[in-house]
Order: structure tokens, then sequence, then C-alpha cells
């Protein structure tokens, strides 16, 4: 497992919860868009962390941090995630996992054995044009047997897709909202561009645009959201 960042502090990644933050190396995707470009390649990074020193530092924030978010890259991919969650789950913390739905056999058995709380997973886009989206040929079916996983589950979860001009119409929105009809909570994301990510050049849909998309498809989940306006 390599580390390759940790937030200290954070009042955004965990929803109602004051939580850290940490970046585990190495993705299956290569989203052009991607604003953790650095993490997924594994390179320039300013500093490698280790499981001790996260762990030292949670050890001194018990009682103020409350939960830890685990993001990547995909941090699903790391075979010992499952070792360092049960860690962070016996001190008494919440666990949120950040996902592509690429392993839903990791998700299954992470909250079968008690070890997440909570999931967000990212839905690129409609179904027709995922693999563009996503930068590498995809498998749907692991994705499909995750959201339904989740949904399912009883699990606390969102789905979420981080919107961008050159790659998500609103009929996009669209077709995600009837794939994942009757979910729980969908947010769409503004994208911002990052200096470090695979592309640049893409743009922001309009805050117009945006509240558009979500209000199309506000009849297919319980909430819908924006984030990044």
């Amino acid at each position: 497992m390599t580390i390759g960042g940790f937030l200290k502090t954070s009042l955004l990644d965990y929803p109602g919860h004051i939580a850290s933050t940490v970046f585990i190396c190495g993705c299956n995707y290569r989203c052009p868009y991607c604003h953790n470009a650095d993490l997924v390649a594994g390179k320039n990074l300013t500093k490698i962390y280790t499981q001790a020193e996260i762990i030292d530092y949670l050890k001194k924030r018990s009682g103020i941090i409350e939960g830890i978010c685990f993001t990547g890259g995909e941090p699903t991919l790391c075979k010992d995630l499952f070792s360092f969650i049960s860690d962070v789950k016996n001190m008494g913390f919440l666990v949120k996992l950040d996902t592509n739905g690429c392993n839903p056999m990791f998700i299954k058995n992470a909250y079968e054995r008690k070890l997440i709380d909570y999931v967000a997973m990212d839905i690129k886009n409609s179904k027709e044009k995922y693999a563009p989206t996503c930068g590498v040929p995809i498998h749907l079916s692991n994705l499909e047997r995750s959201i339904d996983y989740v949904r399912s589950c009883g699990i606390d979860y969102e789905f979420r897709t981080t919107v961008i001009k050159e790659y998500h119409t609103p009929e996009d929105i669209e077709s995600i909202g009837q794939w994942l009809n009757k979910s729980s909570q969908y947010y769409l994301q503004q994208y911002v561009e990052q200096p470090t990510q695979f592309k640049t050049g893409l743009h922001p849909h309009s805050e117009e645009t945006l509240k558009a998309m979500a209000d199309s498809v506000k009849d297919c989940f319980d909430h819908v959201g924006l984030r990044g306006i």
C-alpha cells in the first residue's frame, strides 16, 4: 500500500462528520479530468505516509475526529486496505469508502465484516459514454453489481458525477437518472480544472445548466444535490 496523501481534518469529505482523509495511490481508470492524477500514477508525490504515522495521529485526535475517509486513486484495489480499515474501526472511528465501483466483492466483504459505514460511488457518465469518460475499457457488469449491492445492503451511500462540458450533456444526466432510478442520494459536482490532471483544457457547465440537470433527475432519487458551485 502506498499512501500518497493525508488530510488531517476535513469538514467536507464525510457528510455530517469531522473526518481525516487517507489517499491511496493507484487506479485502474484514467479519467482525463481526474484531479488526483499524481496519486493515480504514483508519481511526483510530495510525501509518502505510513500507516503507523496515521494511526499515531488518530490516537491523539480521538474524540475530535469522528470518521476516516479512504479515497484515492481507487482504494479497493489495495490488498492491504482491509487490515488498515480494521485497525481504524477498532479505534472507534466511522469509515467512509470512496470508490469507482470496479470491485464489488471488496465492498461486499468490507460491509459484511462491519468495516465500512458509508460508500460514495462515482458514476462517471451514462452507460453509452462510460469508457471514454474513464479513459480505459471497463466492465460495466462489475459497476452494476456494486450499484445493486450498495442500494440493497442497508449501508448509507451516495452516487456522484463530476460534470464536464466536453463529456456530459443534459441527456447524459437524464440517462444516469433512469439507470439509478429509486436510489437514495445523487450529487452533481462542478468541474474545476487542476494543473496535475491527465488532460487540461476542459470546461465546466454553467451553474444554471447544472441546476437544470439536477432538476431533471430529482424524481429519480430521494435527494439530489449540487457541489462546488
